[in-house]
């Protein structure tokens, strides 16, 4: 029977909307790539272009096989990092293949890339202009064999850690690519890697796309045709305009193949990204864990205690019990909750092996690339904790920032307070690299209780930002705060919140519960009362504006990781071919439920703010003057 034709009518409004949506957002992305392609600073066309590089004092001009430069182009590179303050800076050559230039315009916006301190260094990957004292703090011996692109795509993204805030990006209209660059898949995932990027989730991505494309352009008539049009045409409109200071040398046949091309590029680097995964992790590492597991984890945890640590009361009754949701080590963990004062704590307790046992490749070694990536988006929340202080103090002169990890807030931080002196305080190797970055101007390396006497009364601001809640004795941590703390110094704290309503809706899949590294949640009455018998007086509290907008996509993450863990994890047994076709199989039912997560805890930011309600709180308090 044939429908009627408002029906018919109904069923193709969504078709056109798919369509008016891709056009919409492949025309938002060719004008963006138009704007920050303008945006980027040209060199002055060299007078001559002599041989040889001249060596500078205080420069060197780091380039990938095949690139050779110009004197005349070295001197203007020099010539404009010295104008702008800039301590490396990476040249784009004037015929840069037309999807590398989109690729990279798509990751940096280059009117921000300057002072987003905690943005990825990003490049080319042909030449960079570094200063010699970068490369000294960063380690790097500028006098082996010449990198490929790969090896300096991840330089640039190192070396930008060394210059926070002066890396930028410049095109050199003298500079050549040199020969063609390799295109095949092992070389563009090695690529994306250099980036800090997953090759085979965005190869995958890319099929979806193209896929997408080809159904509108076949099923949705002329707006179909006119969304694959636009995404075909895409090379030549962004980058092949009038006065454009790109020329590149394959622009025509960029734009005349580009879905053919596209699409052989992308199946080329999931291959890639598949044969590198079956690889499998370090086998030292793996034996590691496999000998360190031979003896069971019960030696990691303490006896349980019957009373709770904040209060004494024996009122105690299990919130949740999980295994470990962020890396699938083995183990089961509890967290009770007192009765009477409503602390939340992990009982029985991991001992210190225990912790040393969960924490390791989380924040380093195996995980430490994820780890550093994630607090490096961060710089908004960063940002709003240091400017916290602003209706309530001058600018203070000494910081110290406990449990700073690699130093980013105090990175981040100095663009509030520039004039401030920030130290960091913890545990692992990172502080020692935030303190030769620069990110810190100290680094203390240790528990923080045995500072007390060595830093007693010397600092104006402390900062806990979720630090209190990893560690095994809150008080301890309290009183060594106040005793570094000169009279009338502040102190500030933010803190998951354990009375959050998500944490009764979400159960075990609610992120800040965190186990096995979180010890203890402490409500926020609890911490004013602790923060009174110090001494302290609390001078304002936050709880919509500390909500970190993970709830929902976080419980995705942690149920997709419950349900198949990484098959490569060293700490797992052997991975089968099923158990990898599992884990995919899950990774990709997780990719709808991922979108609709984002979605939601963009609404459940919005609510939080609006009604001062989050996941997380944070205090600022002022020791007594005297």
């Amino acid at each position: 029977m044939t429908p009627p034709p408002l029906s018919r009518g109904r069923g193709r409004l969504p078709v056109r909307w798919t369509s008016a949506v891709l056009l919409a957002a492949l025309g938002a992305g060719t004008v963006r790539a138009g704007r920050r392609l303008r945006a980027i600073p040209v060199l002055p066309v060299p007078p001559s272009a002599a041989a040889g590089v001249p060596r500078a004092a205080g420069w060197r001009l780091l380039t990938a096989r095949g690139v050779e430069p110009d004197a005349g182009t070295f001197l203007a590179a020099c010539a404009h990092a010295d104008r702008e303050g800039l301590r490396v800076l990476d040249l784009l050559p004037a015929d840069l293949a037309a999807e590398r230039a989109l690729g990279l315009l798509r990751l940096v916006d280059p009117a921000r890339y300057r002072q987003d301190r905690l943005g990825e260094g990003r490049g080319a990957g042909f030449a960079v202009l570094v200063a010699d004292e970068v490369l000294e703090r960063a380690g790097v011996d500028p006098g082996g064999p010449r990198p490929g692109p790969a090896e300096l795509l991840a330089l640039t993204r190192r070396l930008k850690e060394y210059a926070a805030g002066a890396t930028g990006l410049a095109i050199a209209p003298a500079l050549s690519c040199g020969p063609a660059a390799d295109d095949a898949g092992p070389a563009r995932a090695a690529e994306l890697r250099a980036q800090g990027l997953p090759p085979g989730a965005l190869a995958a991505a890319q099929l979806s796309g193209l896929a997408l494309l080809a159904g509108v352009a076949l099923r949705q008539g002329r707006w179909g045709v006119a969304a694959a049009g636009l995404y075909w045409l895409q090379p030549y409109l962004a980058l092949g305009g009038p006065g454009s200071p790109l020329r590149p040398a394959d622009l025509a046949r960029a734009t005349a193949a580009r879905p053919v091309r596209s699409l052989g590029a992308a199946l080329r680097t999931v291959a890639a990204a598949d044969r590198t995964r079956s690889g499998g992790p370090e086998a030292a590492r793996t034996a590691a864990y496999r000998t360190e597991l031979a003896a069971g984890t019960d030696r990691f945890f303490e006896p349980r205690r019957p009373d709770c640590p904040w209060c004494g009361s024996g009122r105690l009754s299990v919130r949740v019990r999980m295994p470990d949701q962020l890396q699938g080590k083995p183990g089961r963990f509890t967290l009770e909750q007192c009765g009477d004062c409503g602390h939340v704590f992990q009982n029985p307790r991991l001992t210190p092996d225990g912790l040393e046992f969960y924490y390791r490749d989380f924040y380093d070694g195996r995980g430490g690339e994820g780890a550093g990536t994630v607090f490096g988006r961060l710089g908004a929340a960063y940002r709003r904790r240091a400017e916290m202080l602003i209706p309530h103090a001058d600018p203070p002169a000494s910081w110290l920032d406990v449990g700073t990890g690699h130093g980013h807030f105090c990175n981040a931080a100095r663009a509030v307070w520039p004039l401030t002196r920030f130290d960091g305080l913890d545990m692992g190797d990172g502080v020692r690299e935030a303190e030769r970055r620069g990110w810190v101007d100290t680094g203390f390396q240790g528990q923080f209780p045995e500072f007390a006497s060595k830093l007693a009364g010397r600092y104006e601001v402390v900062s806990m930002y979720h630090y209190l809640e990893h560690t095994r004795d809150p008080f301890a941590e309290l009183d060594t705060a106040a005793a570094v703390l000169a009279p009338g110094g502040h102190l500030a704290i933010e803190l998951p919140d354990p009375e959050s309503r998500m944490a009764r809706l979400l159960g075990p899949a609610w992120l800040p519960w965190f186990q096995p590294q979180h010890q203890h949640l402490i409500p926020a009455a609890n911490l004013r009362e602790a923060l009174a018998d110090r001494g302290f007086t609390v001078l304002a509290e936050e709880h919509g504006p500390a909500h970190q907008g993970n709830d929902f996509f976080g419980a995705v993450a942690l149920t997709a990781t419950r349900l198949t863990p990484d098959p490569d994890r060293p700490w797992g047994p052997p991975p089968t071919p099923r158990d990898r076709a599992r884990a995919a199989a899950v990774r990709a039912a997780a990719l709808p439920l991922f979108a609709g997560a984002t979605l939601l805890d963009a609404l459940r930011t919005a609510a939080a703010h609006h009604t001062d309600g989050g996941n997380a709180y944070r205090l600022l308090a002022r020791k007594a003057a005297r």
